[in-house]
Parts: C-alpha cells; structure tokens; sequence
C-alpha cells in the first residue's frame, strides 16, 4: 500500500466513529514558518511541526489547522502560492508532511489543510504562462485580463484599490515588449484574481482538493471565501458608485457587490462538498468570509462548507453586553441553519488579544476602538498599554469561550499568554501591508514572531540560530518552559481548560443565567456545570458549586473582576 493510501486509510479510521468531532472541536492554528524550527535556518518548517505533536497533544487540542506551507516568495505570507500540490522546499518535502500528518493523527490530531483558492502567485506556472501568451488565449482566460482605459490603454480598467493599498489593477508588458494589458488582484500585486467563470480552473481545484484528502488532511480552511465569483461586466462601477450602492451597515446584503460575496460562489462550494463526501468520515471545511451578518449562514450550509468564521467576538470590546449579544445571536444563526459555531479570539492577521484587552476603549490614537493597529502606528506608547489587565482578560475570555458551544479556534502562542511584539524595526518587517501603506498598515509581523519555547538562546528554543523576525527580551519571561508544570501560568490554564473541555462538551445549547448585576455574564450547559465572567474591575459573590477552573486566583467566596469560573 502507497504511502498517500497509508495515510488516508489512518485518518479515515481515526474519525470514522465521530464524522461529527469538527461541530465542538478546539482547533489550534499553526503559523508554520514562526512555529518551530528543526534546522537551523531561522524558518519554521514542517519537521518542526512533527517535532513538536507531543506538545500539542499535551496541550489537548483537537485539531491543528496549518497555514500555507506551499512554494511561496512570501509577498503576502505564503498566501501567494506557487504551487497547490506541493511543499515549500524551504519548509519540506510531500513525504515529510506525510510524517507530519502521520504523526498528528496518530496522537488523536486531525489535520486542516489552508487552502487559497481566489488568487495565485504571479509565480505559478499558469501565470508565467498567460504573460508569454497573446491576448485573448486559453491561458490569459485563466486569470482577469482586461484592456485598459485611455487613448492608449494607460489607465487601469476601473480605479478600484487592492486591499493592501494602491490600484487592484497591474499592467503588464506583452511579450512582443509593447504595454499590454492589466491583471486584477484583490490582494498584493503578486497575486493575480484566478477567473473562477472559466471550467479549468474548478476542476483544478477539485483535484487539489482531493490530492490533500488523500494525504490526510481531515479539513480546510477557505481563504477569502467570499471572493471567488465576480460579475465585471462593463462599464466597471467606479468606487463612488460602489460606495452609493452599499446600503447595508456591514457591507453588501444583496449579493450585487462586483466582486465580494455573490451568491454564484455557492455553486463552486456545492461542487466541493461533493468531494468532501466521497471520504469517510467526509472531509470538513470552514469559510473565511467577511460577510454580512444575514449571508454568513449559506457558506456554513451542509450542502457548503459547513462552517464559516464567526469573527464578531475578535471585533468587540471585552464587554459583558456585547459578548451576550454576540454569543446569543450567533448560537440563533446556528440553530437556524444546522451550522455550528465557531468562536475565535486571535489568529495572523490581528493584534493578539492580550494586547488588546490591555488599550483603552475607543477613543485616542485607537482608529478602531481595540484593534490596537492605531496604537501600534503612533509607536505603541508604552503609558496605554496595561499588560497585566490584558493577559488577565484574555485568560477570562479564552476561559468563557471554551465554555461556549461550538468550535473553538485557537491561534499559536495564545496559550503562552503572549503579547504583540511592538518594537520590530522597520527594516525587518515582512508584511507586504507595512510597505505598501506606509503610515496607514502596520502589518501583521507583530503577531507572526516566532514562539518563544525556552528562556534562554538566540532564538528563544524556536531553532539553533536567529529567527526569521525579531523576538523581544521579554519573550524569555513566556516560553514553554519558563510555564510548564507552574501553577497558575497561562500555558497550565489552556492545558486544563482543552482537557476539561473534552470531558464536559456534550449538546451544542447554552442556557442563560440571570445574574442581576449587568456586570456579570453566567450560563449553564448540560451536565451541570456552569461559566461565570466578572466583566467588571470590583470582585462579585461567587455562585456556589464546586469550582474546576478559574482564570485568576480566587479570593474567599468572591469572584474578582476580569475572571471567569466553571463551576459544578
């Protein structure tokens, strides 16, 4: 037997008995070039994710969900891939991600693939194709290539802007070495908008789909799912039409937006449930969709994808009534739709919730309220910033989700209590973001720094040399093994809260407890036991029961502010 059949024959074994474990699983996303390093090279690698299972099966995860390991440049963190069916020979080679996958299920861990379907890197082999092709080709239709505006062409198509800044339209010089035509990316320039109407580049697709399904990989992660499908029928809308036409108050409701979340897209993901359910247990997937609230639940479907990101609670503030809006509105849509909820704090591409947790709300240099990018841009003044009131939020909140029913998505180092690292200098950012919108991004290295596992050497334990960003002195005070086996340390905390977790979750339902004090979020799940949230700074009389868990110190038969508590 294939080494592939090897795999998928052990994953399929593993889970067949629960085809429903992703609905209420803790899913701990991997960075993989900041994780760990097992040569030397300053990169995080796919040897060092296998080095590194017995930690996460420590840690009591039930998932590990990777992001891009593909050949990359790195013009936007691996989301620029070269090649879908392979490894990045910097982090690996097919059979080491086989004894990666191996590895993990092996320790109970399934595996969740990113995949980035909406653009490929403008060094895929499709792409250096279409430039050394004529207008009009079969290779050229593969990608959105339209001829410019202007006299002669000079203008771009529309004068829409790419996400990280500047126009989503770059001209190219045709091979005859004359001005040609202009390419669309949503995204950097690196990253050509794959044309998702032409029939090649669906099944391609499928087949990526299922060589990973083959390899073990259990899910996948949908990048920009909401951006697939575009109508660009001409005459493009400009961006004051775009902006006229935007009634809704979280982005387009109706499904008209050019390019964002049409509701063709849904016929490309009921193409690849199909594929999803010719394995057993079916493989599972779940939307990064930044999408009105009412369209949230058609990419969660189970004709779809089955889940989809629920990032309302990463967007609010650390507040007793926006968390029970939150929790309560979002359990409703998953009732409502058969989905199951996800619930995510932290992950690549924000600040880490210990920092924000730790700004004030709103207000000041906070362009939006705690995402802590505004702070980050006026130097991260060291005065507004409370580290011990944010590391201690944060454990409160990650205490008061994984209490939540649903799926609970944990990024690396959250476990570690880990901050924002603030003081990268401008000369060792990677983030395409950062260059492109100088003054406007800071980017997002702040969160990428690679994990601090020992106190002590030059790159924290992350490898045998440096690393790949800079880490900060106080890394040393977060490692691993300045936390493991400490009572009370932040790593302890997620340890016993994911094997609690296990051991509790039963029916994805909560019941609301009436607190009388507006301060104080209090629910009940099956089986008797309970979560308590001070939001609050005063401490509150503790409801009684048997305590399993808390997130601070306890003091007496008073529950301080801004802890949580299970109880039974």
């Amino acid at each position: 037997m294939s080494t592939t059949a090897t795999l998928a024959t052990l994953s399929d074994s593993n889970l067949a008995a629960d085809p429903n474990w992703w609905r209420q699983a803790s899913v701990y996303q991997i960075y993989p070039r900041s994780f760990s390093d097992s040569n030397g090279d300053g990169l995080g690698d796919i040897k060092g994710i296998t080095a590194k299972v017995p930690y996460l099966k420590e840690l009591g995860i039930d998932a590990v969900w990777l992001s891009p390991f593909y050949p990359s440049a790195l013009a936007d963190g691996g989301y620029d891939v070269d090649d879908y069916r392979n490894v990045d020979p910097k982090l690996g080679t097919l059979e080491d991600f086989a004894e990666m996958s191996a590895a993990l299920h092996e320790a109970g861990i399934k595996l969740i693939a990113d995949i980035v379907p909406n653009h490929s890197s403008d060094r895929h082999e499709w792409f250096k194709e279409a430039l050394a092709s004529p207008r009009g080709s079969a290779a050229r239709e593969r990608y959105i290539f339209r001829d410019g505006l202007g006299e002669n062409g000079e203008l771009p198509p529309s004068d829409w802007d790419s996400v990280f800044g500047g126009p989503a339209w770059e001209r190219i010089t045709e091979p005859d070495g004359t001005p040609g035509q202009w390419y669309m990316h949503i995204f950097a320039k690196e990253q050509p908008d794959l044309n998702w109407s032409n029939r090649e580049i669906r099944d391609d697709f499928l087949k990526t789909l299922r060589f990973w399904s083959d390899r073990g990989v259990d899910g996948f992660r949908v990048d920009v799912a909401h951006a697939l499908t575009k109508d660009l029928t001409e005459p493009l809308l400009s961006k004051v039409e775009l902006s006229e036409a935007n009634t809704g108050t979280d982005g387009f409701a109706d499904g008209s937006h050019p390019f964002w979340d049409r509701d063709e897209v849904h016929e490309i993901y009921a193409e690849w449930r199909e594929v999803f359910n010719e394995y057993n247990p079916p493989r599972t997937a779940v939307a990064e969709a930044w999408v009105h609230a009412t369209r949230r639940a058609r990419y969660a479907s189970p004709q779809g994808l089955g889940q989809a990101f629920n990032f309302d609670l990463l967007q609010a503030d650390f507040d007793a009534d926006e968390f029970h809006e939150i929790i309560t509105r979002n359990l409703a849509e998953a009732t409502a739709t058969g989905a199951s909820s996800t619930w995510v704090f932290s992950n690549h591409d924000v600040v880490r919730h210990a920092t924000r947790y730790g700004l004030p709300k709103g207000g000041g240099v906070h362009a939006k309220g705690q995402d802590g990018k505004g702070w980050l841009l006026a130097g991260a003044p060291a005065e507004e910033l409370d580290v011990e009131l944010g590391l201690r939020r944060a454990r409160a909140a990650s205490l008061l989700m994984l209490a939540l029913p649903g799926s609970a998505y944990l990024y690396q180092g959250e476990e570690l209590g880990l901050q924002e690292v603030a003081e990268i200098p401008d000369s060792e950012r990677q983030d395409p973001s950062f260059f492109r919108n100088k003054g406007v991004e800071i980017g997002r290295d702040g969160c990428r720094v690679p994990l601090p596992w020992a106190a002590e050497g030059s790159s924290f334990g992350f490898g045998a040399g440096d690393a790949h960003l800079p880490q900060p002195v106080w890394f040393a005070r977060y490692a691993v093994d300045a936390q493991d086996g400490v009572e009370g340390s932040t790593l302890e905390l997620y340890r016993k809260a994911l094997k609690l977790r296990r051991e509790l979750q039963t029916a994805e339902e909560l019941e609301w407890v009436e607190t009388g004090n507006p301060k104080v979020l209090q629910f009940s799940r099956h089986g008797g036991w309970q979560s308590v949230t001070n939001f609050g700074d005063e401490p509150v009389e503790l409801p009684a029961g048997e305590v399993l868990l808390s997130s601070a110190p306890l003091d007496g038969k008073l529950l301080p502010g801004n802890t949580t508590v299970w109880l039974r």
